[in-house]
Parts: C-alpha cells; structure tokens; sequence
C-alpha cells in the first residue's frame, strides 16, 4: 500500500474519531452500537483499518453528524479507488479497463510512461497487444473478450496524431529483447519502435543494459502533473499525492537522462533487431 492510500486512511480514522468525540461517545460505545470489538474502533480511528459505509453511517448516525455523512463516503470512495486490485479493474474485461485508460489519457496534456520490462500499450502493435493481453487474461482467469481489448487498445493510439497531447516514453533496452509472442511479432513490434522515433510531440527514450543503476522502480504512467497510475502485480496504484507525484517526476527525469534518443536509440533497435 502507497503512502497516498495509507496517509488517506489515517486522515478519514482522525475526522471519525473528531466526531466521535466531539459527541461525547466513548470507543466502548460506539463499539457497542456497531456490535463490534473496541479494537476495532481504534484500527479504524488510527487508520490500521477500512472501515465500511456502514460504519460510517453509524458512526454518523449515533455522533448525531449525518451532515458529515456526504463528504466522509467521499473520502471513503477517494480510498478505495486508490488502490484497486486487479480482479476489479479488469473484471469487466479487457475492453472496459481500456476504455478507462482512454479516459485518462483524453484527459491529459503531457503523458510520461516509463516501461522496464515490456513495450508501452500506446506504441504496441496489433500483433504485440494480442500477444501481450492474451496472457493477462490467461494468468487472471479474466472474461475472454481479447479481439475487443486489442481493438479499444488500437483505438487508444490514435491520441499519438491528435494537436494538443505531448508523449514521452522511456523504455529499458530489456523491453526490446523480452519476447511477447514469438520473433515474428518482436519483428514488427520493433520495425514499429523505428517509425515512432522523430515523430512530432513525441519524445522517445531507450535506457541502455549497461546505464548505471541509480533508481530500481516500477513501471508507471504519469497524466500532467496531478496523476500516476502504478501497474503492480496485484493491484493497479493511483497516486494523487503532490508529495509523492513529484518523486516520480524526479525520477522520470533521472531516467530520461539515462536514456539514449534519436540515432542512437536507433541502432539498439537494430542490434535487436539483429538476433531475431
């Protein structure tokens, strides 16, 4: 769990406690009301446990603070949506998790994306998608929508041509020689890393095997400068937090400068392209 989620919960258990107490109501009380532990109070009060909506309209209920109800569900939603596991975010399907992702990038101006294993879903071929999503929805056990999904991902790709959005992707030299699919699909996956370079509003960088290790980070996609979207192996991460949004700004920076562009992120493709 990120510092954004934690810090969300300790700030919701210290506005329930406030109302608890500005009431005048005991832990013991409350817990009573709830037909829970006292020890459960306390998690929830000191942010070491969710509570449910239903313990929020009792806590609202017994405070006498239904005013507060709207805006406490709020930050209750605010929680939830933060850390999302991925049985949730893909359990509609393949098609309906992209279409979100659009929503997100329609609604951007600059897009950073830094992948250290695989090619970024705005620059995947056809081909490079179906191969990619096909194994998700093996290893999840998801619905079985893959045309689709790959379709709504094709679709996305599309924002690359449109006025008005900026790219930059950075990408470890590993993506360019981790196999998804079989060689014929690296081939053109690749032929495509080739046609994006020296494209307009779209920076492209290639971090090389031999860089430095400064930074050991995951992949993430970074929408201007008011949100991040963490692909972890169970859960999706969305990150909010200023604080926390300009650590990974500082660290796409680190990595951009680590990276090799133009020509030389070129001739890397190539020496891939050469074992294939």
């Amino acid at each position: 769990m990120t510092d954004t989620v934690q810090e969300a919960m300790e700030a919701l258990g210290l506005r329930l406690r406030e109302i608890r107490r500005y009431a005048g109501v005991s832990g013991r009380e409350l817990a009573t009301f709830l037909g829970q532990h006292e020890s459960k109070i306390s998690r929830i009060e000191h942010g070491k446990a969710k509570p449910s909506s239903d313990d929020i309209r009792a806590y609202c209920r017994h405070c006498n603070a239904d005013k507060e109800l709207p805006e406490l569900l709020a930050t209750l939603h605010a929680v939830d949506t933060a850390y999302m596991e991925w049985r949730r975010v893909l359990g509609g399907g393949i098609k309906r998790a992209q279409q979100q992702v659009m929503k997100n990038e329609a609604s951007a101006e600059f897009i950073r994306n830094y992948e250290p294993q695989i090619i970024p879903g705005l620059l995947q071929t056809a081909e490079y998608a179906e191969a990619k999503l096909r194994s998700v929805i093996e290893f999840y056990h998801l619905p079985d929508d893959l045309d689709s999904g790959v379709l709504k991902r094709m679709e996305r790709q599309q924002i690359l041509y449109k006025r008005g959005y900026r790219f930059h992707f950075l990408i470890s030299e590993k993506a360019l020689y981790s196999t998804v699919g079989n060689d014929i699909v690296m081939i053109g996956q690749l032929d495509r890393l080739l046609s994006i370079i020296g494209m307009p509003r779209v920076g492209f960088g290639i971090i090389p095997l031999d860089a430095e290790v400064i930074l050991s980070i995951e992949n993430f996609m970074m929408f201007d400068n008011r949100m991040i979207k963490v692909e972890g192996h169970t859960a999706e991460i969305t990150i909010t937090q200023p604080r926390e949004i300009a650590l990974y700004g500082r660290a796409f920076d680190v990595l951009a400068g680590q990276s090799v562009t133009g020509e030389a992120a070129r001739n890397l493709i190539r020496r891939a392209l050469e074992i294939r």
